[in-house]
């Protein structure tokens, strides 16, 4: 939701906090920015590790292979570190009846043609089911290497986050304050205060806990560097207690992204 300006901004002030891991995405329309950021935030282009997504729409050989050469040139470097597919199914479709297992094992393919070609240095996969992870691990050459999902208290896919670490596919948790949904939380609220951090700090140590690289969104310099102040530790009791907080059934006004429940058109 960052437009290529202020995904360049974000991006040279993050840098400037520390942050090395950049994820972005052919969807997101902001890989030139990040393209602009990388080169001008001073830190050298090994130091950075970049993720980009193939866009869910993007089902067949050709199609992919092309998008990753747009990637490498929007972003305006010799390789990707890690290249994801964004989603099993188009996002009109997505968690529908169709499930694209033929044309995500062509997807697979181009990924591994990327990777054996030293265009990307890792490949893995976002918003995969176990039996989506399955499918590709029936045929491909090289396994994926991640799992980027949603996964945030009070959204904790326990048995698709065991598959994943069984199979030694890093799970990464996107959204992992719930997009904002669990600041509000007074039961979360109350945890945080007993340890005197933000509820987006309890957030992000709670899924760093369970094993998961997090990925806060944000352009506010303030809160990025509140992002990186991890230093305590949730006990295992009110860790639990975090695992076992009731299911979010409503995003409310963000609602509308497809891994939120809605549904594009």
């Amino acid at each position: 939701m960052l437009n290529n300006e202020q995904a360049e901004r974000a991006l040279k002030d993050a840098v400037s906090l520390g942050y090395r891991h950049i994820d972005t995405a052919q969807a997101y329309m902001n890989e030139e920015g990040v393209g602009k950021g990388i080169r001008t935030c001073g830190a050298a282009r090994e130091e950075l590790f970049i993720t980009t997504k193939v866009a869910a729409e993007a089902k067949t050989f050709f199609t992919v292979t092309q998008s990753i050469d747009e990637s490498l040139a929007k972003l305006s470097v010799d390789y990707i570190d890690l290249l994801i597919i964004h989603s099993p199914q188009p996002w009109v479709e997505f968690r529908g009846e169709k499930r694209y297992f033929e044309e995500n094992k062509e997807v697979w393919k181009a990924l591994e043609a990327a990777y054996k070609a030293g265009k990307v240095k890792a490949i893995g996969l976002s918003n995969f089911l176990q039996d989506d992870i399955e499918n590709i691990l029936t045929s491909c050459e090289i396994k994926p290497m991640v799992n980027q999902i949603l996964a945030h208290v009070g959204n904790t896919p326990w048995e698709l986050i065991d598959f994943c670490q069984k199979n030694d596919i890093l799970v990464e948790a996107y959204s992992p304050i719930a997009h904002g949904a669990d600041l509000n939380h007074a039961e979360i609220k109350a945890i945080a205060d007993k340890y005197g951090v933000s509820v987006a700090q309890l957030c992000l140590r709670y899924d760093i806990q369970l094993g998961l690289v997090v990925l806060p969104k944000t352009a506010n310099p303030d809160h990025m560097r509140n992002n990186a102040e991890l230093d305590f530790v949730i006990s295992d009791a009110d860790m639990e207690i975090l695992k076992n907080i009731e299911p979010i059934q409503n995003y409310g006004e963000h609602s509308f992204f497809p891994v939120f429940g809605g549904k594009l058109s």
